[in-house]
Parts: C-alpha cells; structure tokens; sequence
C-alpha cells in the first residue's frame, strides 16, 4: 500500500491542496491575507492559495509526526529570526495559522483529537491521503523509469 512516506512532500501536498480546495469546511479567513506565517517573516504570502497549502502540510504533518499538538506545528513552520547584529535564533511559527487549520481539519472531520496527547489523522484523513500519495507514486513512476520496479509492489 503506498503511503504519504513513499512520495515526494511537496508533490503530495499540492495533490491535498487540489482536494481540499474542494471542501467547504477549508475556507481561509479574512486576515490571512495580511498576516504572516511566523514572527521570522517580513511579508505576508504572495501567493493567493498558501492557506489551503498550510493545511494540506499541516494535514500530512500530522499524518507523519501525530499525535502532535499545535505548539509543536507550529514549531515545524518556524525559522531563524534575524536580530539584527545578534545571531539569529530559532523562533516557532504563527500558532494562530497553525490552530485555525488543525481546528478546519476537525471539522472536515480529517483529524481528530486524542485525550491530552495531541492529534491524529482520522480514518477519512488517513483514507484521502493514502489515496492521494497512490495518485502521486503513479504519475512519478510514469516520469522516472527507475520507480517502474515498484509500481507492481504499490496498491491502492
């Protein structure tokens, strides 16, 4: 069964995104066109869809690392905050984006919580990203011919 560890992140995610722009439960609210993701941030995003790609990271995220909680999200999303002449440090991303896109999550009913240790993925959650990575392993191995090896072993 090919899962979210046998493909690449970043073309996982944009597979989520696409499906998750579809829910209605997803909706970005009206100041995440203006804040930043994390005080080691100048701007905003430029880029109009970096919500529903946050919640498809924060949906594998959680598929990989959970249970997790948001302190430590947010912590993934975080970076080097420059201070000046001091040397940079490591500071955690915006808590906020992080709660508001675990908390939609929930409410797709794609992860759930788990008492006093953090979140996981549901089975629906589970279900939409295996299926999703299957999608992903399947246009990669037709681009790479070394991947043809595997595409007998990977299932749906």
């Amino acid at each position: 069964m090919t899962t979210a560890y046998d493909v690449p992140a970043g073309q996982l995610v944009s597979a989520l995104t696409a499906k998750l722009m579809q829910l209605d439960s997803i909706k970005a609210a009206d100041w995440t066109k203006f804040a930043k993701t994390g005080r080691h941030r100048e701007k905003a995003p430029m880029d109009s869809e970096w919500w529903h790609k946050r919640v498809a990271s924060v949906l594998r995220k959680v598929y990989i690392l959970g249970p997790v909680g948001t302190s430590r999200l947010a912590a993934e999303y975080g970076g080097a905050s420059d201070r000046g002449s001091k040397p940079n440090r490591a500071v955690k991303g915006s808590g906020s984006a992080t709660r508001m896109a675990l908390q939609q999550l929930e409410k797709a009913g794609l992860v759930q919580q788990q008492k006093s240790r953090g979140r996981v993925v549901s089975g629906k959650g589970r279900s939409l990203v295996d299926d999703t990575a299957f999608e992903v392993f399947q246009t990669v191995a037709k681009s790479e011919p070394s991947m043809e090896k595997y595409k007998s072993k990977a299932k749906k």
